[in-house]
């Protein structure tokens, strides 16, 4: 089996927003030259956050929305009293920061509408993703 590393770095710019990272990770998997075996996406950082899901504009403000709802920037945390962001922990940590997929004949399983997002919650930051391949 063999293993394949890439790590890129990124910048957000403003202090919540989702960016679409698909084109390079999956521009990643290709240059690997692994054709089957498993694809990790991981996002090592705390206040943001990495899904599947579809690209679409309402989409996006509604998951942003929804977000706020859940934990909003003034709620009160008790992390806030050190660091003025648990909103942004909170976030992260009920949706995560990595993502397994399959890849099958030099191709990543996913859905249709299935890209992979950043979700920003405390920017602008730069960001690092690390993509790893396994597999022959």
């Amino acid at each position: 089996m063999r293993v394949w590393s890439k790590e890129l770095t990124f910048s957000t710019r403003r202090h919540r927003e989702v960016l679409d990272i698909t084109d390079e990770v999956l521009d990643a998997v290709r240059e690997s030259g692994i054709k089957n075996g498993i694809l990790l996406v991981q996002l090592p950082h705390a206040t943001a956050a990495l899904v599947l899901n579809e690209n679409e504009s309402g989409l996006i403000q509604d998951l942003l929305d929804k977000l706020e709802d859940f934990a909003p920037m003034r709620g009160g945390y008790y992390h806030d009293r050190i660091d003025d962001n648990a909103h942004a922990h909170l976030k992260s940590a009920f949706i995560g920061s990595s993502r397994v997929l399959p890849v099958i004949n030099g191709r990543v399983v996913r859905g249709t509408w299935q890209n992979f997002l950043v979700i920003e919650q405390d920017g602008p930051r730069t960001r690092r993703l690390v993509i790893l391949v396994m597999g022959e």
